[in-house]
């Protein structure tokens, strides 16, 4: 019976040291870091934000109402993917330059639309900003370098918030009295042509960035846009076709396709 009960007593502290050698043990672990392959994310704090396009609430309608034409060779597929026609798929970048009128040598044509008249008391601005839009390589389908002819392709004018955004009058008639189509249409940016037809090819296109296109026009164009384009926006010379969003509002204007300076007092600004 003695040796039993050492042999139970000799169990019992052998059982008491695993313990306290466990407890030991649990302590040292605790007191270490945690090491799981998923830590690094979940001590890294990460916010995911939905893409907001600018501006976030609606901005006060114009009362204006819109009329449709029918354009020549209605353009196929996906034109939001088009980097003629949707700005944002080209891109531009700010740059240095001179924030003034130029003044260039050559031809007028005093049928050019008129970026004064883009606003209620057809002021000259104050210009924000110059940035240079991106070329686009048609063999690779893919965005090369800043143009390089001229030093500005998009010129950024100063505004008062909310105020009336109008079309550039110009000497051109579309058909009907009309000035020019939307063959573009986004709630912050519209692509304006000057002619009929629903490309970039032939006479002036602008494109006009940052501001808050009326809603009755923006929905206008998405109807008519997934309707197969028989028929696009109309508008006629002056009318209200937003407001601005902000402080500045960018336009770029092209002849034949091609980006020129928005900056030209000849062309764009005549008798400033």
């Amino acid at each position: 019976m003695k040796i039993i009960r050492s042999v139970r007593v000799l169990m019992l502290g052998a059982l008491w040291i695993t313990a306290l050698m466990v407890m030991a043990s649990l302590n040292s672990v605790r007191a270490a870091p945690f090491e799981s392959p998923l830590a690094i994310f979940a001590l890294t704090p990460r916010a995911y934000l939905p893409l907001v396009a600018r501006p976030i609430a609606p901005c006060t309608p114009t009362g204006e109402t819109y009329g449709t034409l029918a354009p020549i060779d209605p353009a196929l597929g996906d034109v939001s993917q088009q980097p003629d026609v949707n700005l944002a798929i080209r891109g531009y970048s700010r740059t240095t330059a001179p924030l003034t009128l130029i003044d260039y040598a050559g031809n007028v044509d005093p049928a050019a639309p008129q970026f004064y008249t883009l606003f209620d008391n057809q002021r000259t601005p104050s210009f924000n900003a110059a940035y240079r839009v991106y070329q686009w390589d048609w063999n690779c389908n893919c965005r090369g370098g800043p143009i390089a002819k001229w030093a500005v392709t998009l010129l950024g004018m100063q505004t008062t918030r909310s105020e009336l955004i109008h079309l550039p009058v110009a000497g051109y008639d579309v058909g009907g009295g009309y000035g020019a189509l939307v063959l573009y249409a986004e709630p912050t940016r519209l692509t304006l042509k000057y002619t009929r037809e629903d490309n970039v090819i032939a006479g002036y296109t602008l494109h006009l960035e940052n501001l808050c296109v009326d809603a009755n026009l923006l929905a206008l164009y998405r109807q008519l846009n997934a309707a197969g384009r028989s028929e696009l926006p109309a508008l006629w010379p002056g009318q209200p076709l937003g407001r601005a969003a902000g402080t500045e509002i960018d336009a770029a204007i092209r002849d034949n396709g091609s980006f020129l300076d928005p900056r030209s007092r000849k062309d764009w600004w005549q008798g400033r």
